[in-house]
């Protein structure tokens, strides 16, 4: 069975099992997924795409309208999924065919309306759990948004501003065909200040952070690297191994069945252990991810259980230090996917990971 087929085989056999009659899957995140990495989205900042995909007990399609059912049709949507569309200005039409579609049984959406039910908690673990060919699309996504920080931080300049080092990485994401959700900037006066810290007219200086969320085929690479112009001081290395080592507990915890609170549950007793106790408290942990940035952010409350194969970015954070990759959690442990073999690594607990880059 294609992946498609797989997908629209366990989307029926949890409308069976739930009593209902459709599901509408109107995110940028689930259309991604249902469409097998095809794209809705226009505008790079929305939620919900031009597009949806509605899925009823012995069909299939995409929904949309007559100015991007052609272009959908030829570029994002597989074989295996039908278009329909009406005119732009005919709101109706759309909700008249789910209705003549759903067979008189409820309908859940991931962004349910007008009486819509919410998906399912069965279905979002089967987006969480990626199929074979969305690891290796991963994989490639997380090879290639690795190598666009390492071109960007490689040319970086002193002088350059936060805005110019941000400008550099969205130029060569999209380079790679990648969207650049999200790139920060951390120059060297804001760095040790702001842990979110977006890009800025301010000079990089000595060193800086660059942050990647880059999404492709509906999928995120994120990753958090940083350039210095100088010798980093003692201290600067003390923080950076111990976010480091913060992040080997996050990974030791990191197992298919492993609840997210339990994580963050290590995470927070790693920060105490190496002398950083409540660090926490100043910047989100990460959590797993896939077709958001994060499917969720871990919390001592967060529902939920890591899947088999499910992505997961931690990002442990001091002041003027984070680390954050892209990772696959499975039984043998976790497979690291944005990597580029130039940057400089250095050994935690027996796994490579990315060292400051000191030009």
């Amino acid at each position: 069975m294609s992946e498609l087929d797989v997908k629209l085989a366990r989307v029926r056999d949890v409308l069976v099992k739930q009593g209902l009659g459709a599901v509408r899957l109107r995110g940028v995140d689930w259309f991604g997924w249902a469409t097998c990495g095809g794209s809705n989205v226009v505008l790079l900042t929305t939620d919900v795409g031009v597009a949806e995909v509605l899925i009823t007990r012995d069909d299939a399609w995409v929904l949309t309208d007559a100015i991007e059912a052609a272009r959908l049709e030829e570029e994002e949507v597989p074989a295996g999924l039908k278009i329909w569309s009406a005119p732009w200005t005919d709101k109706a039409a759309r909700e008249s065919f789910v209705e003549s579609r759903r067979a008189g049984a409820p309908v859940a959406s991931d962004r349910p309306t007008r009486g819509e039910q919410a998906l399912p908690a069965e279905l979002v673990s089967l987006r969480w759990s990626l199929m074979p060919e969305e690891l290796e699309r991963y994989r490639t996504l997380g090879r290639d948004a690795a190598e666009a920080m390492t071109e960007v931080l490689l040319a970086a300049k002193p002088e350059w501003t936060g805005w110019e080092l941000a400008g550099a990485g969205a130029e060569a994401l999209w380079a790679r065909g990648i969207h650049p959700a999200l790139t920060l900037v951390g120059e060297e006066r804001r760095l040790p200040v702001h842990r979110h810290a977006t890009a800025s007219h301010e000079k990089l200086g000595a060193r800086a952070m660059l942050v990647f969320c880059g999404r492709r085929h509906g999928l995120f690479a994120n990753l958090t690297r940083f350039v210095y112009f100088r010798a980093p001081t003692p201290v600067e290395r003390l923080l950076v191994a111990d976010v480091a080592r913060v992040e080997a507990a996050a990974f030791q915890a990191s197992r298919p069945g492993a609840a997210i609170s339990d994580v963050y549950t290590a995470i927070v007793k790693a920060y105490a252990d190496v002398g950083r106790k409540g660090a926490e408290a100043f910047h989100h942990q990460g959590g797993p991810c896939g077709y958001l940035s994060r499917d969720a952010i871990a919390g001592p409350d967060v529902p939920g259980v890591l899947q088999p194969n499910n992505a997961v970015a931690w990002n442990p954070s001091l002041p003027g230090a984070k680390i954050e990759d892209t990772v696959v959690v499975t039984d043998a442990g976790a497979e690291i996917l944005t990597v580029d073999p130039r940057w400089p690594t250095v050994s935690i607990e027996g796994r490579l990971r990315p060292d400051l880059l000191v030009r």
